[in-house]
């Protein structure tokens, strides 16, 4: 064991052994080699490079710079060898990325992304190239590509900022790419490989209008997306979950993922907005979706309180049997048994659905009335008066625009 490689702020176990890895984000590596059996700490860092005491923003301005070998995003995994074997610890490595992409993981591109094995004595390399030929042979053997891992001797590792170690504990809705082949590494029985995160089969989306959620494993702001709005999805577009890193197989986005869960809307294959993040609210998805989704003149009307002219909506003389839904979350607002012509030049009804509705003073333009919000996007309907019909004496005066209709 070299002396120069262990970190003066983030020293070594006693009686541990260590190797140092690149994986791609070194946040992803980091969760996915901690949890190995046997492995006692992870710390992020660089490593491989041509310059000394590299930082992160200097590392991302030097890359591609001719004449300068940049460091890769790397952990250095110490783990008891009275619980483990270097061959145990390397295929977690093998399986918990993708070592067939060159200068890049997933999204992730840049020669600072690449794998490599950094070895820290003549058996640890000869463990590691013979690890590799295993893989590789079942790789072949799933039809997949070519090892292109650096394997190379460990001249010093570099800790990465403070801010970057255990990132993903510390920040459990941040962005975690990291993605296996599916392929496991031969006679290992790993718990803790990374899923397959092959990206999505196009032939299975819809080209002209598609939303897709990009997930990572462990991600619990993935699991309270899914449980808020994916499991209750209504909506007209289409969608369906990722856990690939990179987008349906010949459509493009815009920029790499960087947080999960990212929710993409693609139209003709191509990324046309995305919503990153998910805290638990919401408003501000449906808000984005809506923002994107509708015309301008729904959009006046839904985000801004706008009211369209009388008279001139399309749903107005409507006499179909359906519901009147939310035209950005598809949650029924009204059946059309209870619509009525008031006469005012604006779909009315006189009894909305149970919690479909809310109801909130307004005092603009110099009056005072009760503005009706949709309870699941919280965009403008209309307002409501007491000049109804029996049985509720009520009147709830809707703009079309703020409506779609769905016949039975």
């Amino acid at each position: 064991m070299h002396a120069t490689t262990a970190a003066k702020d983030y020293p070594i176990p006693a009686g541990a052994d260590f190797i140092v890895l690149g994986m791609g984000c070194f946040w992803g590596a980091e969760k996915r080699m901690a949890e190995q059996p046997g492995v006692l700490d992870v710390v992020s860092g660089y490593a491989g490079g041509s310059y000394d005491n590299p930082r992160y923003e200097q590392m991302l301005a030097l890359e591609g710079r001719p004449g300068v070998r940049n460091h890769a995003e790397v952990v250095r995994v110490a783990f008891d060898p009275k619980q483990t074997t270097l061959e145990h610890v390397l295929a977690g490595f093998w399986e918990n990325h993708n070592p067939t992409q060159g200068d890049r993981q997933g999204n992730d591109r840049g020669s600072n992304y690449r794998s490599a094995i950094y070895f820290n004595s003549p058996q640890q390399e000869q463990i590691a190239r013979r690890s590799q030929t295993f893989y590789q042979q079942a790789l072949e053997q799933a039809g997949k590509g070519r090892i292109t891992t650096e394997i190379a001797p460990l001249t010093q590792f570099w800790p990465a900022e403070d801010y970057h170690q255990d990132y993903l504990i510390k920040n459990p809705r941040g962005y975690c790419g990291l993605g296996g082949t599916g392929v496991l590494f031969p006679g290992h029985a790993s718990a803790t490989a990374a899923p397959q995160n092959e990206p999505l089969d196009p032939s299975d989306l819809s080209f002209e209008r598609q939303l897709v959620v990009f997930v990572a494993d462990g991600c619990s702001a993935c699991v309270r997306f899914k449980s808020d709005i994916l499991d209750r999805w209504q909506a007209d577009v289409p969608v369906v979950s990722s856990m690939a890193a990179e987008p349906p197989a010949g459509w493009a986005l815009q920029e790499a993922l960087w947080a999960t869960p990212t929710i993409v809307l693609f139209e003709q294959g191509k990324e046309v907005s995305r919503f990153t993040g998910y805290q638990g609210d919401s408003k501000p998805f449906w808000n984005w979706l809506g923002q994107t989704m509708l015309d301008p003149e729904s959009r006046r009307i839904a985000f801004e309180s706008g009211t369209e002219r009388p008279f001139s909506g399309s749903l107005l003389d409507n006499k179909a049997s359906g519901y009147y839904v939310d035209p950005i979350t598809g949650a029924p607002l009204f059946r059309s048994d209870a619509k009525f012509d008031s006469g005012s030049g604006w779909p009315s009804f006189f009894q909305p659905l149970e919690e479909a509705i809310t109801l909130h003073p307004d005092h603009t333009h110099g009056m005072t009335r009760i503005e009706v919000r949709s309870a699941s996007s919280g965009i403008h309907l209309g307002h409501v008066f007491d000049d109804g019909p029996p049985p509720t004496g009520k009147r709830y005066c809707i703009n079309s625009k703020a409506l779609r209709f769905v016949p039975d």
